[in-house]
């Protein structure tokens, strides 16, 4: 499982990106220094080329645009940095939902709530361990918002912290089965990252996930 990092400026990133500019702005203002300095030096009964005039002219325009492009890209960095500040600013510390059937237990209750069909009318959950072994089983009552798992197993001995266990809910509608369901595990925003393009949150319950996959729970 991985960990997400917490949101953070990428100062190398950015001092390369400024660089950049720099080094292409200094080279586009000594351009124009040359450029202008062989106009006003040229020799009147030999003036330059024409043809090599444009060729210049088009060399100092397409420096031009690259120092704002690079000006245009350094504003958009910025823009997107600001974004995830307000992303974190508004999750750190919430409480949400994150759908999962592995869940890491630590010794505390795991609280979870369930996606079930309107015409589904019974559910049945069943937790196995790491091995695939069905370590407890339970009806739920799907008029109930949010339940909880204790650790309690069928062979009476409490689960082991720092476990992992693969929770599923199999759904009935009368007696026809309809699938099995993956809980969605209640927890807190403990960190939000950038990773790959998109933001992913971490989570207390040691569970991670895009931003898209959580959702805040209903005061």
């Amino acid at each position: 499982m991985s960990t997400v990092n917490p949101v953070s400026t990428n100062t190398a990133a950015s001092s390369q990106s400024l660089a950049s500019t720099a080094g292409t702005g200094e080279e586009f203002n000594n351009f124009l220094k040359l450029l202008t300095a062989q106009v006003r030096n040229q020799d009147p009964l030999s003036p330059l080329d024409s043809t090599q005039f444009v060729e210049q002219l088009a060399t100092f325009s397409s420096l031009e645009q690259q120092v704002r492009s690079n000006s245009s890209l350094d504003n958009i960095a910025g823009l997107i940095g600001d974004l995830h500040a307000m992303f974190a600013s508004e999750w750190l510390g919430e409480s949400v939902t994150v759908e999962s059937s592995w869940v890491p237990y630590s010794g505390n209750d795991i609280e979870f709530a369930v996606n079930a069909p309107d015409d589904a009318d019974s559910a049945l959950l069943n937790i196995k361990d790491s091995n695939g072994e069905v370590i407890w089983t339970e009806a739920l009552n799907l008029s109930d918002d949010l339940y909880k798992w204790d650790g309690r197993t069928l062979s009476g001995i409490p689960a082991t912290a720092e476990s992992l266990f693969e929770f599923g809910i199999d759904l009935y509608s009368g007696t026809n089965y309809m699938g099995t369901a993956a809980p969605r595990i209640v927890t807190k925003v403990t960190d939000v990252a950038s990773e790959n393009g998109s933001l992913r949150v971490g989570t207390s319950s040691g569970l991670t996930a895009d931003m898209g996959q959580v959702q805040k729970l209903d005061d």
